[in-house]
């Protein structure tokens, strides 16, 4: 595991396309219990290399009902995004994940993650990644859907304060699927 962490750490695979150099960010250990498979890192998250170090992160861990330390300590959660560098900014936020971490990095991955018993897919291109056919038509019907997945997969909006508009207009996420998110999380990491 720590060779395969050290080679991706070293990945150099896109490099033309990141406007702030590579940096990849990754947290893996073969006893981690949840997998959360997000999007790529923001800014802020590049410059210090701590994935879900933002306002992002901080809803998530209120998402999933854990403190700071648990959500850090790699033999409870490994944390692996569809894009591993900072891919740069777009016209309304950051640009998507480069398509080239996934196929490259997270199978090998996932060989060294025998213990996952909850792989948490944030935002559209996780869940288009590992639901494939069976990801509904929007994101909203994915997550509105999230009982279809378990016990393996759970699909989850971004946790990104933007997304403020998403969840008034969808308040069943909050009644709904947070309380089986956070069950589901302390039941595994007990």
């Amino acid at each position: 595991m720590q060779d395969l962490l050290l080679h991706i750490k070293q990945c150099t695979i896109c490099e033309k396309h990141l406007p702030l150099g590579p940096r990849p960010v990754v947290v893996a250990h073969p006893d981690a219990k949840i997998l959360i498979i997000g999007q790529a890192p923001g800014t802020k998250v590049h410059k210090t290399a701590i994935p879900w170090n933002d306002p992002s992160g901080n809803q998530l861990r209120n998402w999933l009902g854990v403190t700071e330390e648990e959500f850090y300590d790699a033999t409870k959660f490994a944390i692996m995004p569809m894009g591993f560098c900072y891919p740069g900014k777009g016209k309304s936020g950051d640009l998507p994940p480069r398509p080239e971490c996934a196929p490259q990095w997270h199978k090998p991955l996932l060989e060294h993650l025998p213990n996952v018993e909850l792989v948490i897919l944030i935002g559209m291109y996780a869940q288009n990644y590992y639901l494939g056919k069976q990801t509904k038509e929007t994101l909203t019907e994915t997550v509105a859907n999230f009982k279809d997945y378990l016990p393996k997969f759970l699909p989850l909006p971004h946790p990104s304060p933007r997304n403020r508009f998403w969840l008034t207009k969808n308040p069943w996420f909050e009644v709904e699927v947070l309380p089986i998110l956070k069950q589901k999380c302390k039941s595994i990491l007990l």
